[in-house]
């Protein structure tokens, strides 16, 4: 035994031996004790599960699908592909009527491989208020990466297993829109679509039934008989719409009028005035539809499409209800998850007034043409009209008239166009006000300034530029064209305001040109934009153009833009607003078309009120100066709106205008002016009338203007146009736009 042990320890200290490092000494049993490198450790971390899945919540609220996709495990995007994925989410977005949503991640346990990540979202709906969900992300690490799991529970647990999210719409009736004595311009209510059958009319009561659908239509009896007059026999031939109500009166004695052709349904009903500034609802068109529905919209519905119509669809459309439902893969309800009820629609009550604007807009029929009518000291619009207008019951689907929609929407002098506010003209002589103001502000010129003005402008010759001709020089080539005599003579020796009223152009070329060679050079276009003109003027409640106000480059620029021509863009709004302010002392005030919004128990829950948004830079003596040359050009005899604005009892100022249209012999005319009658409660008004290619503004829009104060003031227009042989009647039948036989007076 004891040899065993000796042995046995003999065989340990050969290992040891054997084990000892080699060179540097050997093995001892009484020396010091060996050390032994120390090993190297490399630790990797595993990547945060909990930022993979921020990233993930992160993509989901920006609506990122498409990276949320990469960022799944190969298993589950081998079980949905990107397209059926991205729909999943759109879906589930669309049927809350998802506004936004918010995430927080709660907690995080990881493993080598694995991951979850409990997370809570909150989603904001437009329809069922805030809901709230706890859910959690499972991931995987591939590629030494967090990939996720995803399965549908993760959008809403709910959704597990396939179900998806339906909503039940609850959509309240659209709300009016009223002028400003509470008369319906537009409402959902029962129609009738008038139209008639030429061979179907007893030419014994023709007269009858034309005339009485004048009366249903506002359509004046020689349109009516127009529009059938070509027609074949058996045609339908729309002539317009009544509400049933006023159908309904005399239905009996309607339809016993041979010819009558009357068809009832149901939509949204326009009573016809300011159409481009109402505008008019359509359905929901394709490329807005996502947007819609994410605002609540079940997608059937019609909306405001332009003007009123499309500002005031916040008002006019309500605050939609709706049920949201959890439906399984076999269209089963399984819960309802939240709802809400509806809330009526509000109505919109607007500035303008029902009879005025119908005058207005009859004041302009007939041409390409435009007229607005504000308050002259708040801004207010009492009327707005542009030529030619429509018929917005053409975009109603049930109404069998519509068949005139493809006509309109090709219709070469684009009706649908707001003249009044999108469309962009030379202002030509009216802009003479803002080189006048330029003037006198520079200091350069004064009151008591003179010049000479003969036919021709020859200051810019010296520097190689043309000979400009007056007005004047074109009237006396014309006369002596037809009559071989010229009767027009300069104007001779002018103070500057005895100029405006007689609008002579070399005049205020001298006035620009002398501007820009003494270092004023931006001086007219500063007082143009200082009158508003270049910007949008702010109204907002329906599509406006800017117009546009440049400085001039060279001599020529300068002498062309002080009459009001190249680069000079204007709105008749901006003119009417400049036009108003001069009247009123000098405040530019922010157009407004919309008076009130009334909820359905009648209660006012915002109403508008005049805004000042600026102020002439005019010294009061200068504005007084002139206001009294403006005032010249309507009452002395030789003033350019004398003639025509003659029998006007109305105290009015104003400006003439003949603007280069860039059809040769085809100017715009434009007038534009105020009243100054200060008659208790009947407040003062601003005009500007424009008519597209059709000659002087003296002779076609100031007599435009002087019918609208007319009609403002008395109820109704007092005067015939002298190319009417009786109202809304031309001496000679023309063409849509086209001139009378008669020739006016100089």
């Amino acid at each position: 035994m004891k040899h065993m042990r000796w042995f046995k320890l003999l065989l340990v200290l050969a290992f040891l031996v054997a084990c000892s490092p080699r060179g540097g000494g050997g093995f001892s049993l009484g020396g010091p004790t060996p050390t032994k490198p120390s090993p190297i450790i490399s630790i990797t971390h595993a990547p945060d599960a909990q930022a993979a899945v921020r990233t993930f919540l992160e993509f989901w609220k920006n609506e990122d699908y498409a990276s949320m996709y990469q960022m799944l495990t190969k298993v589950s995007q081998d079980t949905i592909n990107q397209d059926d994925f991205t729909q999943r989410y759109q879906d589930t977005r669309t049927n809350l009527s998802l506004k936004d949503l918010e995430f927080k991640i709660l907690s995080t346990l990881t493993n080598p491989f694995t991951a979850e990540v409990a997370y809570h979202v909150t989603f904001h709906t437009f329809l069922v208020g805030d809901l709230q969900r706890d859910m959690v992300a499972r991931l995987s690490l591939e590629n030494g990466a967090w990939r996720i799991q995803w399965e549908d529970s993760m959008i809403m647990p709910e959704l597990k297993g396939g179900n998806h999210l339906a909503m039940d719409y609850r959509i309240p009736a659209r709300g009016n829109i009223y002028d400003n004595q509470g008369n319906a311009i537009a409402t959902q209510t029962d129609v009738v679509a008038l139209g008639v059958v030429p061979g179907q009319i007893d030419l014994k009561n023709e007269g009858n039934l034309v005339g009485e659908l004048s009366r249903l239509t506002n359509l004046t009896p020689g349109t009516i008989s127009d529009l059938y007059a070509s027609a074949a026999p058996d045609w339908y031939v729309p002539i317009g719409e009544v509400t049933a109500e006023e159908f309904n009166r005399r239905y009996n004695y309607y339809t016993s009028l041979g010819g009558l052709a009357a068809t009832n349904y149901t939509a949204r009903y326009y009573n016809g005035i300011a159409p481009q500034s109402v505008g008019y609802v359509i359905a929901i068109p394709k490329e807005k539809l996502d947007q819609y529905q994410r605002e609540g919209y079940s997608g059937n519905e019609r909306v405001g499409y332009s003007g009123i119509e499309k500002w005031g669809e916040q008002y006019l459309a309500g605050k939609r209800g709706g049920a949201l439902y959890v439906v399984n893969q076999d269209g089963q309800i399984v819960t309802l998850l939240a709802s809400s009820d509806p809330q009526p629609a509000d109505s919109i009550y607007l500035t303008l007034n029902d009879d005025f604007q119908r005058n207005v807009q009859d004041a302009i029929s007939g041409f390409r043409a435009a007229a607005v009518v504000i308050e002259r000291d708040t801004g207010r619009v009492l009327a707005i009209a542009s030529t030619p207008d429509f018929d917005p019951n053409f975009f109603q689907p049930g109404n069998p008239n519509n068949i005139g929609l493809t006509d309109l929407l090709n219709n070469p002098n684009r009706p649908l166009v707001n003249r009044a506010t999108q469309g962009e003209y030379p202002l030509g002589s009216v802009f003479k006000i803002i080189t006048f103001s330029a003037a006198l502000e520079s200091g350069t010129f004064t009151p008591q300034s003179t010049y000479d003005c003969q036919y021709d402008f020859n200051e810019l010759v010296s520097a190689g530029g043309p000979v400009l001709h007056d007005w004047t020089w074109d009237h006396c080539q014309n006369e002596l064209q037809t009559t071989g005599e010229c009767r027009t003579q300069p104007s001779g020796l002018l103070t500057l305001p005895e100029g405006l009223m007689r609008s002579c152009n070399p005049w205020f070329w001298h006035i620009g040109l002398t501007l820009y060679e003494q270092g004023f050079k931006t001086a007219v276009s500063d007082m143009a934009r200082a009158f508003g003109l270049g910007t949008s003027t702010g109204i907002d409640q329906v599509e406006e153009a800017s117009g546009n106000i440049g400085n001039p480059q060279s001599a020529l620029d300068a002498t062309n833009e002080a009459i009001g021509q190249n680069p000079v863009l204007v709105t008749p709004l901006q003119v009417a607003r400049f036009v108003a302010a001069v009247g009123n002392g000098g405040t530019l005030y922010r157009p407004q078309m919309v008076q009130k919004i009334v909820d359905v128990n009648g209660n006012t829950i915002q109403s508008f009120k005049p805004e000042a948004v600026g102020t002439l830079p005019l010294k009061p003596e200068n504005l007084k100066v002139l206001q009294d040359a403006m005032i010249s050009v309507v009452q002395n005899p030789r003033g350019t709106a004398n003639y025509r604005l003659r029998g006007l009892n109305i105290p009015t100022a104003g400006k003439t205008g003949t603007a280069e249209s860039g059809v040769p012999g085809s100017p715009h005319a434009w007038y534009a002016g105020y009243t100054y009658a200060n008659i208790e409660g009947v407040p003062d008004i601003a005009v500007a009338v424009i008519v597209e290619n059709q000659g002087e503004g003296s002779d076609w829009a100031a007599p435009m203007f002087k019918r609208i104060v007319e009609s403002y003031f008395y109820g109704k227009p007092q005067s015939l146009y002298w190319w009417e042989s009786s109202f809304s009647v031309t001496k000679t039948p023309t063409p849509f736009g086209g001139i009378p036989t008669e020739t006016p007076k100089p």
